[in-house]
């Protein structure tokens, strides 16, 4: 017997970033859009914790108990008073190391799918309350759709989303690891104000209208300038995409994957081949929003 989970890849249409507080981590007002780029994690009973990966880029990801997959089994096995005794295998569509949570996504489609094994009887409530603890963008990937998320990004609040909005997304050479984004955002704004994180209500009747040129004027991420001083080339890719026709282009979370927000298929097949003829990236994919959260298949 096993259980397959498929669990979305997010972009962040809003990333505004606090100052950092005491425990190192930052208020957030994190607008989370999931979108059609997934993995699937498929849970298998076994002699004991063993986690394998295929896919794109599937070398990169960590095979013992640091993975969040793996975490998440931990976590809900000891809660039920279980052994955390599954074959967890991940098959990677998310970038690695890319600002789109597919860590985190691994770690949502492992609870959940580990909950079915075991029917624990773990209510939603609980299954949110084990992600947060996993790490600030997980309990985004169970629920996907759309979200405000406050706190660190955990605390998590509906949104209404009016239509559907197209996406091409553009995959760097090399990945960014998000504590030392963080780290640089600390860095550059040492010194000064940093405003408390508000979501912008601007952007959120976008959403809640389905207007890609409304959403595209009001799209912002606080981490960029921190994501473009580590990795300066993403500001090429960034103008090959506007230059492209793209309503906007920012960089996704943490980076270096950069998004690219365009008004229908036709201008997402024009902005993806001029991508991917430009040469400031490895590849390139085009993806829907919003998508399902993390779900048995």
């Amino acid at each position: 017997m096993s259980v397959t989970v498929r669990v979305p890849a997010k972009v962040n249409v809003q990333l505004a970033v606090g100052a950092a507080r005491a425990d190192g981590f930052h208020d957030l007002a994190n607008v989370f859009l999931a979108v059609g780029l997934y993995d699937e994690v498929t849970v298998t009973p076994a002699d004991g914790l063993r986690v394998t990966c295929e896919g794109p880029d599937a070398a990169q990801v960590p095979l013992d108990r640091t993975n969040l997959a793996a975490r998440a089994a931990v976590a809900l096995a000891g809660r039920y008073g279980r052994t955390p005794d599954v074959h967890l295998h991940i098959a990677k569509d998310i970038p690695v190391a890319g600002g789109m949570a597919g860590g985190s996504a691994d770690g949502a489609g492992a609870l959940l799918a580990c909950e079915a094994l075991w029917d624990t009887g773990a209510t939603r409530g609980e299954l949110l309350d084990i992600c947060a603890e996993l790490g600030s963008d997980v309990p985004f990937s169970l629920v996907g759709g759309a979200a405000l998320g406050t706190g660190r990004g955990e605390k998590l609040t509906a949104l209404e989303v009016g239509g559907t909005f197209h996406w091409v997304f553009a995959m760097a050479g090399r990945g960014l690891s998000t504590p030392s984004v963080f780290r640089e955002f600390d860095r550059l704004t040492a010194g000064r104000d940093v405003p408390e994180p508000v979501a912008s209500e601007v952007l959120l009747d976008a959403l809640a209208a389905g207007d890609p040129d409304a959403l595209a004027a009001t799209v912002s991420n606080d981490l960029q300038p921190a994501a473009l001083s580590l990795f300066p080339e993403l500001a090429d890719t960034l103008a090959a995409g506007r230059d492209a026709g793209a309503l906007a282009a920012l960089v996704s979370g943490s980076g270096p994957t950069t998004a690219f927000l365009v008004r229908d298929p036709g201008s997402a097949g024009t902005v993806a081949d001029a991508l991917r003829a430009s040469g400031t990236c490895r590849t390139v994919r085009v993806a829907t929003a919003p998508a399902a959260g993390a779900t048995v298949v």
